[in-house]
């Protein structure tokens, strides 16, 4: 039976799944009109008015363009055999699976001409590779994105938190591209945990090829996912729109060296946009690599971006309520536990020599009643030590006896 002459109040899950992949297959992903489309008659009669002619305009001549004159049904069944065929599975926003977060996406776009600002509506659908569940992996997750020509100290950064968050249970969710993606995605299959890459091409079609080992990698330990059927090549344009996916998928967006121009750059936006947490790694101020980072971090507070050093910062920006980063601190000294008025009076002994508790009181700008009172208990504690009537400060380590 042809899934457009079934009407949309007896649809089955079956025809719905069908409706979307086609949909999602015939029409570039994130479409306004198509989700508008889709909201006002359902997968199944809106698939079907745009395979009879019922709509009209630029959609409308797109889908057709790819349907080519074939039936939806015929285009359903050979999407649905290829993708056996290479292992691919699909998801759909009726899944179980699916993940809630990229209903989200439908609220920040954009009216005007530019199609990336104006289409960022959820997928119709996800293929996937992997053996887990999208919405288990992607629950406890954060998007990790940065520049392809990465610095040394990029790839350190990288490779740190990527592995430490992963090393904590928690996914990390990149696009699978040269530099800081690939880096981001090695560390947490090095720390044994879960990464996923969200590609801009069919999920069987790797890009780069140099990462093509990787992919396999993480098709057998986690997960590739793209709004794209199998088979679809990565234009320029693609990244861009795949871009708001890694955002959504995540809690969070941390941004691990950028150019001044950098489409890294442009998934913080959609995290920002998202009201998601939105972090970035500062660099180096004489670091081109890092100028993206730094103007970033400059936004205006109603804009924030945190600035992220450590694993434990990231996680007290996505975490739960008291998983808080420890604040750093410097070593210890024995002073540090020294009353004010003591501490005035250890600073006022000579470096050299000594002195007697009349110049060291004076010095110190206390009374002479208050340096009696106090210098025998810092030489008792060892902040001071006697000597020739008055007080030294204490000899080093080596010299004692």
């Amino acid at each position: 039976m042809n899934i457009v002459d079934i009407p949309t109040d007896s649809a089955d899950e079956q025809s719905v799944g069908d409706a979307r992949l086609v949909l999602g297959s015939l029409v570039e992903p994130g479409s306004r009109r198509l989700h508008e489309l889709v909201a006002a008659y359902g997968p199944v009669e809106a698939l079907d008015r745009l395979a009879a002619g019922h709509e009209s305009g630029p959609l409308a001549e797109a889908a057709a363009l790819r349907l080519h004159g074939r039936a939806p049904a015929e285009f359903a069944a050979r999407l649905r055999e290829r993708a056996d065929r290479l292992g691919v599975r699909v998801v759909t926003p009726e899944s179980g699976e699916w993940p809630s977060r990229l209903a989200e996406l439908r609220h920040i776009s954009v009216d005007g001409p530019n199609p990336v600002d104006r289409d960022t509506y959820p997928p119709q659908c996800l293929w996937l590779r992997g053996p887990h569940r999208l919405d288990d992996a992607v629950e406890r997750s954060v998007s990790m994105v940065g520049a392809r020509a990465n610095t040394l100290y990029g790839q350190y950064a990288a490779t740190e938190l990527g592995y430490g968050l992963a090393d904590r249970g928690w996914t990390v969710v990149s696009g699978g591209a040269y530099g800081i993606d690939a880096i981001a995605h090695r560390a947490a299959l090095s720390a044994g945990g879960l990464t996923v890459a969200v590609l801009a091409c069919g999920v069987d079609r790797p890009y780069p090829l140099s990462n093509t080992a990787l992919f396999d990698q993480i098709a057998e330990e986690g997960l590739l996912i793209s709004e794209w059927p199998p088979g679809t090549a990565p234009f320029k344009l693609r990244f861009l729109v795949r871009n708001r996916v890694i955002a959504a998928l995540s809690r969070g967006t941390l941004l691990v060296e950028a150019a001044a121009r950098s489409g890294a750059r442009q998934t913080l936006r959609r995290a920002r946009q998202l009201r998601r947490a939105a972090m970035a790694v500062p660099g180096p101020i004489t670091s081109q690599a890092s100028v993206g980072c730094h103007e970033e971090l400059r936004r205006e507070p109603h804009e924030p971006v945190r600035l992220i050093a450590t694993v434990e910062q990231v996680l007290e920006e996505v975490g739960g309520i008291g998983e808080l980063a420890p604040v750093p601190r410097g070593a210890s000294r024995p002073t540090d536990a020294l009353e004010p008025v003591e501490q005035q009076l250890v600073d006022a002994v000579p470096r050299r020599g000594g002195a007697y508790a009349e110049q060291i009181a004076a010095d110190a700008g206390v009374s002479l009643r208050a340096a009696l009172a106090v210098l025998p208990s810092l030489a008792l504690r060892g902040h001071l030590r006697e000597h020739g009537g008055g007080y030294a400060r204490p000899l080093p380590a080596r010299h004692k006896p």
